[in-house]
């Protein structure tokens, strides 16, 4: 396996790891502060903004390597 190619999937899988981890995070910090539904749902809208970059960043390379 090239280096570039173990790079990528390390990346890809580490960052995908550190994203549900954050997601655990999230969730408990709405858990102990007993934001209920509505906060809970901002939080993880929040969350879910960064999630988006990434997947978009990650799109948008792949079709510009093509």
């Amino acid at each position: 396996m090239e280096t570039e190619v173990f790079e990528e999937l390390m990346v890809t899988v580490l960052v995908g790891g550190l994203i549900l981890f954050m997601a655990f995070i999230v969730w408990d910090l709405a858990k102990k502060s007993k934001a209920g539904r509505y906060g809970t749902a901002v939080l993880f809208f929040a969350l879910g903004l960064g999630v988006f970059g990434f997947l978009i960043k990650t799109i948008v390379i792949a079709i510009k390597g093509l």
